[in-house]
């Protein structure tokens, strides 16, 4: 049986961990959202569009990963 403290520092802990996951988000939007208009901009056969569909697809049957912040713009390289 856990006692109150311990519920409370785990709640805390697992609370701050989401924070930060969030912050980390919010963050890597602002970074790529140029490199994502640019992107856009210079897709005139629609490839990313459909790109982004099938990824959609695919994300929706597995499992999420591991945390890759610029896996989306592997195709710029």
């Amino acid at each position: 049986m856990q006692t109150l403290v311990s519920q409370l520092t785990t709640t805390f802990v697992d609370d701050a961990i989401e924070l930060v996951k969030g912050f980390g988000k919010v963050i890597v939007h602002i970074t790529t959202a140029p490199i994502e208009r640019m992107a856009n901009a210079c897709d005139v056969g629609g490839v990313l569009a459909r790109r982004r569909a099938a990824r959609r697809l695919r994300a929706a049957r597995r499992p999420h990963g591991m945390w890759k912040p610029f896996g989306s713009l592997h195709h710029l390289t």
